[in-house]
């Protein structure tokens, strides 16, 4: 043998151990490509609430398969039981998946759940929404919900009670029918990242009370449950002055208007024409019954004469606002010299506190898809477990990305073709999903249900995306604007006519008449405004429609 082969050899063999070793640390813990049929490895419930059916499917427009949501307006679980047990806390943990909303998503589930291991005697036919999980992970949208879950339980270790801990201020579902790919990244140091597409669109800690609700560690203290407040206890900080007294000259009983008798009849008012007359060219119809239908009436027009006048009919005197009007009277509001501030319940130690470097999630030992769903077409593949986020991203660029540039282009193709009525052009839908992402900020939770709403009549509607843009902005920049600047502040006596209460103190019946007393006056102005000053027609009557 010639000898001048040895190196050679040795170097080969060094550079071929190391990368065996790096392809065997880089292998995935899990994977599920639905390459097969899907039966015998995962097991459909038998339970009475699931109906959908599930079917082995190929991705519209690709060779590859996926399970499928076959049926609308359905529930649906299944579930598959993982060779081995996988513990999170063993280093860090990827979970990804690829889904597809071949037909949208307007109110349905599209979410894994990571099951933790089940009772003894547990069989995967009777898996349901009540069995427990570990993790459950991914998107779901119906109404003014619209999010990418990451949801955890976790045992508290002093009363053994499950909490469920939900992420805050999730990311949002894409709005298109493209496939997409979620994945999930667990970190050592409680370090959570969500990523769509592969970019990460939420960074979290397990731990941080700011980034889940409830926070895993519980607060030090708690209100005691026992605690009563005093019954004289005083939370009121102004009261009526009890020395006080009405004045002699306040009149409750005046009224909030009164005739102008300054006001004269306009010039040219025709008393004797009425507002509306028969329409001179209306004929009854042929097929008119008396009998049936009753006696035929020509359709009302407008006076064509009163077009030309100030006026018609009898004219009346206009209202004016009383100057002696006052309203009820309400002592004036003082200081309450005992008041003692709002009553809060003692502090006591919390009996179910503990501390945790780092969350003890459970283990996962199955993978279920629990949903329901109004829209068929969903559309699962890919499924992976994995250590190492370089795995993660090497299966994304060779299954995600090759389908997704695909749809890409077929789509950039479908969204060229303006002529296609009722659809939503590229630039719509992306328009759409800007105006869900601005419903999800948490400074906007008070107006989500009714921004949610308009951006619904507006993918019904999509050439009024402007006017919805417009409205839905309106909201922030109201409530910023509010924040900056305050209310404008109100008189100091219409205050006291709107929010004293009784001689006694407490909020009474003569609070609300005050308010309504005082929104009498307001609308009387605003009326007097708009008849204007002095002489002015008496507004005219609707006319009946024809």
């Amino acid at each position: 043998m010639d000898l001048r082969w040895i190196p050679l050899l040795l170097s080969v063999l060094c550079l071929i151990s190391p990368l065996n070793v790096l392809v065997s640390a880089h292998e995935p813990v899990f994977y599920e490509p639905f390459d097969q049929p899907f039966e015998g490895r995962w097991i459909v419930s038998k339970k009475d609430d699931y109906k959908g059916v599930w079917k082995h499917e190929k991705s519209e427009g690709h060779e590859d398969y996926g399970l499928l949501v076959s049926e609308a307006a359905r529930k649906y679980a299944i579930v598959r039981e993982l060779p081995e047990v996988i513990d999170p806390k063993d280093g860090s943990l990827v979970l990804q998946y690829d889904v597809r909303l071949q037909n949208g998503l307007e109110c349905g589930g599209a979410y894994l759940k990571y099951l933790r291991p089940q009772e003894s005697g547990w069989k995967p036919a009777e898996f349901d929404n009540e069995s427990p999980f570990s993790i459950m992970f991914g998107p779901d949208k119906c109404g003014a919900t619209n999010k990418v879950h990451f949801i955890y339980k976790h045992k508290n270790p002093k009363s053994g009670e499950y909490v469920e801990h939900h992420l805050k201020y999730p990311p949002s579902t894409p709005f298109d029918e493209l496939t997409h790919v979620y994945t999930v990244i667990l970190k050592s140091n409680n370090e959570v990242r969500i990523l769509i597409d592969g970019e990460e669109k939420k960074k979290a800690n397990l731990l941080s009370g700011d980034d889940f609700e409830p926070a895993l560690i519980p607060p030090k203290t708690i209100p005691d449950p026992e605690d009563k407040k005093p019954e004289d206890w005083d939370e009121r900080a102004k009261i009526p002055d009890p020395d006080a007294k009405k004045p002699e000259d306040w009149d409750e009983d005046a009224p909030v208007e009164i005739e102008d008798l300054e006001a004269e009849k306009p010039e040219g008012w025709l008393d004797d024409e009425p507002e509306e007359i028969d329409d001179p060219e209306a004929t009854k119809p042929d097929d008119w019954d008396d009998e049936e239908d009753g006696e035929w009436e020509a359709p009302k027009i407008s006076n064509p004469k009163c077009d030309e006048a100030p006026g018609c009919g009898e004219w009346e005197i206009p209202m004016k606002s009383n100057p002696d009007y006052k309203g009820k009277w309400y002592a004036p509001m003082i200081d309450n010299p005992n008041y003692k501030g709002i009553w809060k319940p003692q502090q006591i130690p919390n009996p179910d506190f503990f501390e945790l470097e780092k969350p003890d999630l459970e283990p996962i030992a199955a993978i279920g898809i629990e949903i329901w769903t109004m829209q068929d077409g969903i559309l699962f593949d890919n499924i992976l477990i994995t250590r190492d986020e370089l795995v993660a991203e090497e299966f994304r660029s060779q299954t995600w990305k090759r389908k997704f540039s695909i749809e890409k282009e077929k789509q950039k193709l479908e969204d060229a073709d303006d002529s296609l009525p009722g659809g939503h052009s590229g630039f719509q839908k992306k328009f759409f999903y800007f105006l869900y992402a601005i419903a999800n900020i948490p400074f906007l939770d008070a107006y989500k249900l009714k921004i949610v709403d308009l951006i619904e009549k507006g993918e019904n509607k999509p050439n009024l995306t402007i006017g919805i843009l417009v409205a839905i902005l309106v909201v922030p920049l109201t409530s910023i604007f509010m924040l900056l600047f305050g209310r404008k502040k109100q008189p100091v006596q219409k205050v006291e006519l709107k929010s004293q209460p009784d001689q006694d103190g407490s909020t009474s019946e003569s609070n609300k008449e005050g308010s309504d007393g005082a929104a009498e006056k307001e609308k009387s102005g605003d009326e007097n405004e708009t008849e204007g000053e002095g002489v002015a027609p008496r507004q005219r009557r609707l006319r009946r429609e024809t």
